[in-house]
């Protein structure tokens, strides 16, 4: 097949699956379900009850009781889920062009482009309004701003505009604890911000490890990603840069008195085993175009970031019960 057949084939597939995106579709829920990126959310949502959970036990304030603080979690899961959609709806045009994308429903032709867009607006609006009914007013405001900021800031403008972009675009998905902390006490303290900051800190290293061995995809679907703009080897050093910069940023709760010493014992070793897979990276040349330190350290920092946050909620919830 010549180059012009390829290009043909192409067009003609981009064009189908434009038209495929303003149809109306016949989507099963589960589609509706995935449009709201559930991997992302189960971090969402446990993120956000650690600091929901350790809110009540550091701070002595608890404005929610079982049942509105369950409401509360679950209105910040579901502007998380309005944030994907409206990610998926705009970003549909890139996707179709990703291998590891083209299945999402709205490339696939299961959810029409109009369907995605009225789903992310009503699930954004609706947890936003029951948050601030539940809780207080300034949670709500900062989910607002959450979902705006990855929907508009990142999605919009930083996504498709510079190598920066998951680096300032984190700032969404560090977010979460903080807003189910201000739902519990009303304010927001430096010990949300620690919370923040090693989200905001984690996903750098995180999503560059992905974007090693995922550059193909992004280099076709023309998403400057920091292996496509400046090659593997400076995305390489810059992960190590990160993650030895996540160590004391790590360690914030225990130094700031809210993480005991099991989590700072715990967050020690897990923060050496990541730097150990970061030098991993940096020194792996890929002769074989494998990126295997590049995936290992992409399935470490997913549990590494779950087991640091594990540890905190298990000694706020002991330091409740007593």
């Amino acid at each position: 097949m010549s180059t012009a057949d390829i290009e043909a084939r192409t067009e003609l597939q981009v064009l189908a699956g434009t038209a495929a995106e303003h149809r109306i579709s016949q989507a099963e829920p589960r589609d509706f379900f995935a449009l709201m990126k559930p991997g992302v959310m189960r971090l969402v949502v446990f993120t956000a009850l650690v600091g929901l959970v350790s809110a009540a036990a550091t701070s002595g304030t608890m404005l929610l009781g079982p049942v509105t603080g369950a409401i509360a979690l679950f209105c910040i899961a579901i502007g998380g889920g309005a944030s994907g959609a409206l990610n998926m709806w705009y970003e549909a045009d890139l996707d179709r062009m990703m291998k590891r994308t083209a299945n999402r429903p709205i490339p696939a032709g299961r959810v029409s482009s109009d369907e995605a867009l009225a789903f992310g607006l009503i699930m954004a609006v609706l947890s936003v309004m029951v948050l601030g009914l539940v809780s207080n007013w300034l949670a709500a405001g900062l989910l607002a701003f959450t979902i705006f900021f990855y929907a508009v800031v990142y999605t919009v403008w930083l996504k498709r505009s510079t190598q920066q972009n998951i680096v300032i675009g984190g700032a969404a998905g560090a977010l979460p604890p903080v807003v189910a902390w201000a739902a519990m006490t009303g304010s927001v303290g430096i010990e949300a911000f620690a919370l923040f900051l090693i989200i905001f800190m984690w996903t750098p290293p995180h999503f560059w490890a992905l974007a090693l061995f995922a550059s193909q995809d992004y280099a076709r679907a023309g998403i400057p990603m920091m292996p496509v703009v400046s090659g593997d080897a400076y995305t390489r050093k810059q992960i190590l840069i990160y993650s030895v910069l996540l160590v004391p940023v790590a360690m914030a709760p225990w130094f700031l008195g809210f993480g005991g010493l099991v989590y700072g014992v715990t967050t020690a070793a897990l923060s050496l085993g990541f730097v150990f897979y970061a030098i991993g990276v940096y020194r792996d040349k890929n002769v074989d175009n494998s990126n295997r330190a590049a995936k290992r350290l992409f399935a470490y920092s997913i549990l590494y970031l779950f087991a640091l946050f594990g540890v905190l909620l298990l000694e706020a919830v002991i330091k409740l019960a007593l």
